[in-house]
């Protein structure tokens, strides 16, 4: 039984109550009760330290979510800010709740970003999202950079599987290959981790007219041949050109 008590309602004399009771409202001083979700993101101190301030001159009646567990489903921020000021919290006990309610009732308002799902399937021991946190740790690329490289393909709806917990690694070994190589660039090119680029090179490493030792070769030759493009073709086209460098015979890369 938990040490609760119910928020009381506000009386309206003029108002006719025409909807039906859903959730109960109650309010405890006892803010022990309360448990973090295995997977939520982590609280942003920054945005704590502000709201901490923020409640403490405004009290305002917002309850926090959470389930039948009474794991914390939606306003981790505000059980801390109120742990903080050492004061009371309205709560709702809403059954069946999980990671997936969190996601969607932060969907329209502080969006979750990468970090947040990453680290979300790594503390639900996803071994997918723990190898990805791996590979993204130890190269130090993008999140859009690390999907296409773990699933080995470029596709717009990556984001999305990636967010549904969904996502796969096609070929790890693979993936560390590419990785260990475009970071070889990095001597000639200190653009090296932008993300057409990344997409550039993977195109070319499987396209079987592109030698990758030829290309450092050819870089060697120009060090500073190249420089940031705007565009994933805009790098095909200019690595063309370097790596055709003083070369009888041309090749294409472009496609």
């Amino acid at each position: 039984m938990y040490n609760t008590t119910a928020a009381p309602m506000a009386k309206y004399s003029n108002h006719v109550q025409t909807g039906k009771e859903v959730n109960k409202v109650y309010q405890t001083s006892d803010l022990s009760i309360f448990k973090t979700l295995n997977g939520n993101r982590d609280v942003i101190q920054s945005h704590l330290k502000r709201l901490a301030k923020s409640m403490k001159e405004n009290k305002l009646f917002s309850p926090i979510i959470v389930n039948q567990n009474m794991e914390v489903i939606d306003g981790q921020h505000r059980l801390m800010a109120s742990k903080i000021n050492n004061t009371s919290i309205e709560y709702i006990i809403v059954e069946n709740y999980g990671l997936k309610e969190v996601q969607v009732l932060n969907a329209n308002s502080k969006n979750w970003n990468s970090d947040d799902y990453m680290n979300g399937y790594c503390d639900l021991q996803n071994n997918e999202y723990i190898k990805y946190r791996q590979f993204k740790e130890k190269y130090g690329f993008g999140h859009s950079e690390c999907q296409a490289l773990l699933s080995d393909q470029i596709s717009a709806s990556l984001q999305s599987i990636f967010n549904s917990g969904e996502f796969k690694i096609k070929d790890y070994k693979k993936a560390i290959d590419m990785a260990e190589r475009i970071i070889m660039v990095a001597e000639f090119y200190s653009g090296y981790k932008r993300r057409s680029f990344v997409f550039a090179l993977m195109n070319l490493f499987n396209n079987d007219n592109f030698e990758f030792t030829q290309f450092i070769q050819k870089l060697k030759i120009q060090p500073t041949a190249l420089v940031d493009c705007t565009t994933t073709v805009g790098y095909l086209l200019l690595i063309e050109d370097i790596y055709n460098y003083r070369s009888r015979t041309k090749v294409s890369l472009r496609y």
